[in-house]
């Protein structure tokens, strides 16, 4: 009777361990309270560079189908074992850049985010696959709860090249909130284009964003985000 009970025992902390690691391929997060600042949406500037291509400026635009923005969300935590990493990506960024004024600016639609890709998993050097009903929580999670598309529908990136040097002045609205950062990237111009690739890393935190957490953060995600980018921009054939 005494193993039986040691047997119901066991079965009962699998169970719990089981929906723990259910838990934790959703990332499921509370936002905090609006920061002074915040406004309901971002302005993409579109018409200043139509205005300005209308003028006679060179004016690239970028090419959605060979641009990339990956994102890495790692987890954390004594029992992280249990949960997946994520890899987040757009295929469909937007945008513009006024070269001769070493400025671009991008539009990510957030509601077209793709997760966990196998390709791009690898690339990031995870190891697991997560099942596709995994990946439609994570996806679903994120959109409604993390990024609250309904009312924040896309991401805007504002870039400066900072003088001669390969260094950008990258501005990120996310949720109404602007964080900027100086990104190190390689850049590669031609009269007519531009492509641009590198790396960076910001908190959710930046952006008013609470990770996930449980049981005292023995699972959680990690306040950093990796992002890698591969951003190709042309000019328009007349």
């Amino acid at each position: 009777m005494k193993r039986i009970k040691s047997q119901h025992g066991w079965q009962t902390v699998l169970l719990l361990l089981g929906i723990v690691m259910l838990v934790a391929c959703a990332p499921d997060v509370r936002l905090q309270k609006p920061e002074q600042g915040r406004t309901s949406a971002a302005i993409f500037p579109e018409n200043d560079y139509l205005q300005a291509e209308a003028r006679g400026k060179n004016i690239l635009r970028v090419n959605s189908q060979q641009s990339l923005l990956v994102l890495e969300v790692r987890r954390a935590g004594a029992f992280a074992r249990f949960g997946h990493d994520h890899v987040v990506a757009s295929h469909h960024v937007t945008g513009y850049v006024a070269q001769s004024e070493g400025r671009a600016d991008l539009s990510i639609p957030l509601e077209k985010l793709v997760v966990d890709e196998a390709a791009l998993r690898v690339e990031a050097g995870f190891t697991t696959q997560p099942t596709p009903d995994d990946i439609e929580g994570t996806r679903r999670n994120m959109l409604g709860k993390v990024l609250n598309v309904s009312q924040f529908p896309v991401a805007l990136i504002h870039i400066q090249r900072k003088g001669t040097a390969n260094i950008l002045v990258v501005t990120i609205n996310l949720q109404g909130i602007s964080r900027t950062f100086e990104v190190p990237a390689e850049v590669h111009t031609t009269d007519n284009s531009l492509l641009v690739s590198g790396n960076m890393h910001f908190k959710q935190s930046d952006f008013g964003i609470v990770p996930f957490s449980i049981l005292n953060g023995a699972i959680q995600v990690q306040d950093r985000l990796d992002l890698r980018f591969r951003i190709l921009a042309e000019a328009v054939r007349k």
